[in-house]
């Protein structure tokens, strides 16, 4: 049940608004929050103390995608705070309703979708499980019979105390689907890790593409840490993205406006606070290739890349990647990195040989609720109906090819 709800652009953000803070109206708003409402130092605290990183629900990037990515607008949070006067949030999750997201009227609320692929909710480490019983709580309140977590970590600490409060509340999750996405061991020597991964003929040929990029212009990586440079390493990366095969899909995130500006938002912001790198690989003064780095305490998260498509025969992609590898690595705040690419990525999967499971859970809120097979079954008939319309769709573009 990967996240397909991108099907149409909102024609105003205020039309987008209106229209998800009246469905969030139907499932009982009372007992959500919406996002803007939540204190962003109180925010950025509990990202601090979170039992499990997510840099995709920093409080500097989602409020971005809030604010301005088409169909991402208007969200609300099911939040836990730890007194009543709301002095200290423990647990945070932003979430819509089931029918906005699939069209499917039933009282379910699922986890909004941040951009990058995890949505994995943060929990205060001291005080964890109490956080999400509370927030459970709270989605019954807004008469919710189920909370579905879309691209949930499925090994991870979170999931342990989804575990262990569902089977106290005896309630049982279900799995709805789930992959392996490549990820980063960047406790290990780079070198040592990329040779295993990808053999000394593969680094061989690799490194004659370089010398070749060499020939054209002195080949450098470069990391923009701060602010300013991040606001001028995120043009460089928007006009990369764009000339490749997402600009003549029309889906490159300068070309949709909203888009856009969440970028530039979110990447400056986090940047001021040392969360957000982006690398660049240069031939001479040209670029041939940048990607977007969230960091959540010891673990990056690589969020896209853009390539220019002419230097496509020395894999700039690659050896931009080959660079990042050896730059996470050698930096010891950083444990581990998440590819946050799709299963089975050409590019990337070859050198991060370890694996991030992820996957979406039902979650019942109430003990034997049949209102809840409902749910299951109406997700499992639409994403056997996504299937089919896929292999179609990949049929007739064979056909036209």
């Amino acid at each position: 049940m990967t996240d397909t709800a991108i099907v149409h652009r909102a024609s105003t953000n205020d039309a987008g608004r209106s229209r998800a803070q009246a469905e969030v109206a139907a499932t009982g708003s009372a007992a959500l929050t919406q996002l803007t409402a939540i204190a962003a130092d109180q925010w950025q605290d509990l990202s601090e103390r979170a039992i499990e990183p997510n840099g995709y629900y920093l409080p500097d990037w989602e409020l971005a995608v809030n604010a301005s990515a088409p169909d991402r607008t208007g969200v609300s949070a099911l939040a836990a705070w730890d007194d009543p006067a709301q002095t200290r949030l423990t647990g945070l999750l932003p979430v819509v309703p089931l029918s906005r997201v699939f069209n499917i009227p039933l009282p379910a609320l699922v986890s909004a979708h941040p951009y990058g692929t995890l949505c994995t909710p943060l929990l205060d480490r001291d005080g964890a499980e109490q956080a999400l019983a509370d927030m459970m709580q709270a989605a019954r309140r807004a008469e919710a019979r189920a909370l579905i977590l879309r691209e949930v970590s499925l090994e991870g600490d979170a999931m342990a105390v989804v575990t262990k409060v569902s089977q106290e509340q005896e309630l049982r999750p279900r799995l709805l689907q789930s992959h392996c996405r490549a990820s980063l061991d960047a406790t290990r020597g780079a070198d040592a890790l990329l040779r295993e991964a990808l053999g000394a003929k593969k680094l061989k040929e690799l490194r004659r593409q370089r010398h070749r990029l060499d020939e054209l212009g002195t080949v450098s990586f470069e990391v923009a840490r701060s602010r300013e440079e991040v606001a001028a390493a995120i043009e460089v990366f928007l006009d990369l993205e764009a000339c490749g095969w997402k600009g003549r899909r029309g889906t490159a995130l300068i070309q949709v406006p909203g888009d856009a500006a969440f970028i530039r938002r979110a990447t400056a912001a986090l940047a001021a606070k040392g969360q957000c790198e982006i690398v660049t690989l240069r031939s001479g003064e040209s670029p041939l290739a940048a990607g977007i780095v969230l960091r959540h305490q010891n673990r990056a998260f690589f969020f896209k890349i853009g390539v220019d498509e002419r230097f496509a025969k020395f894999s700039p992609g690659v050896q931009l990647t080959l660079e990042l590898t050896r730059h996470l690595c050698a930096d010891p705040k950083i444990a581990s990195a998440d590819s946050t690419a799709s299963p089975n990525h050409p590019m990337i999967n070859p050198i991060w040989r370890d694996r991030f499971a992820v996957g979406d859970m039902l979650i019942p809120l109430r003990r034997n609720d049949p209102v809840v097979g409902l749910i299951h079954a109406a997700l499992r008939l639409r994403q056997t109906a996504l299937v089919v319309a896929r292999r179609g769709m990949r049929s007739l573009r064979g056909r036209r090819s």
